[in-house]
C-alpha cells in the first residue's frame, strides 16, 4: 500500500510541475514543443519495451477495433497536449489547472451520457455546484473558461476510450506516439529543411536537453501512475489526483503571478467544494462497503 501510494503521488507531481518545463522551453513554438515531446517519448518508449522484452501486445492492434481505438485516443492525447503547452506558455497555467479540477467530475458525465451509468444525487449535487462556479467565472470574466473547459473534456475523453481499451498504459502510450510518430517526423524534417527547428537552431544547449528529456518526462509519470494504480483503492488514487492541479494553480499564482482576484477566487471555491463534496461522498461509500460485507 505504501509503495503504491508513493508511486501514484510521484506521478502526479510530476504532472503538477509540468509548468515548470514547459515554461522552461516556452521560446519553442507550442507545436514544435509537441511534435518533439512524440518523437522523443517514442524513443524513449521503444527503449523500455525492448528492456522489458514487452513486443506481444503488438499482435493486438491488428485488430481493427483496437486500432482505431487507439487512433482515436491518439488524436486526443496530442490535442489535450498541445491546449496544454499552449496554455502554460500564454499565462494560462491557472485556467489549465482548473480543467483538472473538473476533470473528474466531467468523467462522471461522461459514463452517465455514455455507459449509462448511475449518477447518485450527491454527485448530481457535485456537478450542479461546479457548474455554478463555472458559470460564476464566464459572468465575471466576460468570456467562458475555454481552455479550462477543453482540457478537461478532451482529457475526459481520453480516460473513457483507455478505460475500454485492450492494451495497458506502457502498451497503449507505445501505439499512441506510433500512431502520431509519422505526422510528427515529417513536421520536423519540414522544419529542419526550412531552417526553422528549434532544437538544431536554438543557440541553448539547456533548450536542446529539455526537449530531449521530453522522452522520460512523458513516460516516467505514466509508469509510476500504473505502478502506484494497481496497488491502491480507487477512493486513495482519486483524492491523489488532485495533488496535480493543486500544483499547477499554486505555481500559477505564486511562481508566475498570474492575475488571480476575489471574484476569480468565488468561482473557484465553488469547483473545490464540488470536488470536496464529491471526493467525500466516494471516501464514505468506500468505507461503508466493506462494513456492510462484514
Amino acid at each position: 500500500m505504501r509503495s503504491g501510494i508513493l508511486s501514484a503521488a510521484l506521478a502526479f507531481l510530476c504532472w503538477g510541475l509540468f509548468p515548470i518545463y514547459f515554461h522552461a522551453i516556452g521560446e519553442v513554438p507550442p507545436v514544435q514543443i509537441l511534435a518533439h515531446r512524440v518523437l522523443w517519448s517514442l524513443a524513449f518508449l521503444l527503449v523500455v519495451l525492448a528492456f522489458r522484452r514487452q513486443w506481444g501486445w503488438l499482435a493486438q492492434v491488428r485488430q481493427p477495433r483496437v486500432f482505431w481505438s487507439f487512433v482515436a485516443s491518439a488524436l486526443l492525447l496530442s490535442t489535450n497536449w498541445l491546449a496544454y503547452i499552449w496554455a502554460v506558455n500564454n499565462g494560462h497555467v491557472i485556467e489549465a489547472s482548473l480543467g483538472y479540477f473538473i476533470n473528474p467530475l466531467v468523467n462522471i458525465m461522461f459514463g452517465y451520457l455514455i455507459l449509462k451509468e448511475r449518477l447518485r444525487q450527491v454527485q448530481w449535487g457535485a456537478i450542479a455546484i461546479a457548474a455554478l462556479g463555472v458559470g460564476w467565472l464566464t459572468w465575471q470574466s466576460g468570456s467562458v473558461p475555454w481552455i479550462a473547459l477543453f482540457l478537461a473534456a478532451s482529457f475526459g475523453g481520453y480516460g473513457l476510450l483507455r478505460k475500454t481499451a485492450a492494451l495497458g498504459a506502457l502498451e497503449g502510450l507505445s501505439f499512441e506516439t506510433m500512431v502520431l510518430f509519422p505526422f510528427a517526423a515529417a513536421y520536423v524534417a519540414w522544419l529542419s529543411m526550412s531552417g526553422e527547428n528549434a532544437f538544431l537552431n536554438t543557440a541553448s544547449d539547456g533548450t536542446r536537453l529539455l526537449l530531449a528529456a521530453a522522452g522520460p518526462i512523458t513516460a516516467i509519470p505514466l509508469l509510476l501512475f500504473a505502478s502506484g494504480a494497481r496497488r491502491i483503492p480507487l477512493s486513495i488514487l482519486g483524492l491523489l489526483q488532485y495533488l496535480s492541479p493543486t500544483l499547477q494553480f499554486l505555481l500559477g499564482v505564486w511562481l508566475f503571478h498570474e492575475h488571480f482576484d476575489n471574484d476569480r477566487l468565488v468561482g473557484f471555491l465553488m469547483i473545490w467544494a464540488a470536488l470536496a463534496l464529491f471526493a467525500g461522498e466516494g471516501l464514505w461509500r468506500s468505507r461503508k462497503l466493506p462494513d456492510r460485507k462484514a
